[in-house]
Formats: C-alpha cells, structure tokens, sequence
C-alpha cells in the first residue's frame, strides 16, 4: 500500500505544518513509513507552497508524489498548478472561497469536496490559521488514510506549545464536517 497525498496553497496557510502533522501521524503513531518533502517560493507569507507525504506499509522507494490519491489546494494557484497531477478516482479537499475558478468538467473524474474551510475555522476556533488543521480532521476523516487518534497524537505533539486545545477543536469540527458529508 502506497498512498500520495499532496498539499499546495500559498504561504502562511499552513501547508507545511499539515503535511509534517500527517507524516507524524503515520510514522510515530501507525507504525508506517512516511516521507514528507517540501518546496516554497522565496516568500515566507503569499509565496506558492507545496508539500507532499508519502505513506506506505513497505519501504519507499520514491519520497515524491507521482500521481497522488488525495489533494488539499488552499489556492487558485495551486489549483490550476497541480489538478490535474491527481489520479483519476482521487479525493480532493479545496478551499472553496479561494477557488473560484474551477475545472468542473476535470473534476468529474474525483471525488471533490469543496468547502469554505477558512470561514469554518473562524467559526469554530475564532482563528482563520487552524484551517490547516480542521482540513486534516476532514482528510482524515474521509479517508481513514491515518487514524483519528494517530492524527490527535501528532497535532499534540506538532503545535505550538499553548494552542494545543484550539487545534484539536478545529481537528475535531473536521471529523464531524466529514461525518456530515458521509450522511
């Protein structure tokens, strides 16, 4: 089993630090080999940012995405960057206010789930910047790609010292999201 999963938005968005969290998740906490890469502009806040994990049950050969099975794009940028880099069948979470310009018909070959994730996180924490992590409930959740309690273990463990309770507050509005979306 091996699982691609690619994160893309701009800087600031926590991109990076979901990936790290995830690829925690499946090392420490499922006893699976992970490997997470990164790449950015030269920007540290606006600048385009890319992260992908890679998880498997046996060694990994290749630490890059090659046609990942799940996406997160938090920007039109990485949108129309990487859409179309996803297998046919994949699971793909996008930042619905910050995508307004989509590729309906490509899209009929995934599995989308577009939410306002921004204005969620606002909801449910008061803060915009756990996005990042209420989407990984919902990767999760969806997916089962890691477990619930793998994913809570490595927020712990990955967030600043002090918000550790408002992470998991957004973790767990991202299980519930996706949840509702089973029905």
């Amino acid at each position: 089993m091996r699982k691609e999963v690619l994160f893309s938005g701009f800087g600031g968005q926590g991109v990076i630090l979901a990936s790290v969290i995830l690829g925690r998740a499946a090392a420490v906490y499922e006893n699976l080999y992970a490997v997470q890469t990164q790449s950015y502009g030269p920007e540290s806040r606006g600048g385009a940012s890319k992260a992908e994990v890679v998880i498997s049950d046996e060694l990994i050969d290749y630490p890059k995405t090659l046609q990942p099975d799940y996406a997160v794009f938090f920007s039109q940028e990485a949108y129309n960057k990487y859409l179309r880099t996803v297998k046919e069948g994949a699971t793909v979470i996008i930042e619905k206010d910050l995508i307004p310009h989509r590729d309906l018909d490509f899209e009929k070959k995934l599995n989308v789930v577009a939410l306002p994730l921004t204005e969620i996180a606002e909801e449910t924490t008061g803060l915009s910047l756990t996005m990042n992590i209420l989407t990984l409930g919902l990767l999760v959740g969806i997916t089962g790609i890691v477990s619930r309690e793998a994913i809570e273990q490595a927020v712990r463990d990955s967030v600043p010292k002090g918000t550790e309770e408002i992470n998991l507050k957004a973790l767990h509005r991202g299980f519930e999201l996706a949840e509702e979306l089973k029905g």
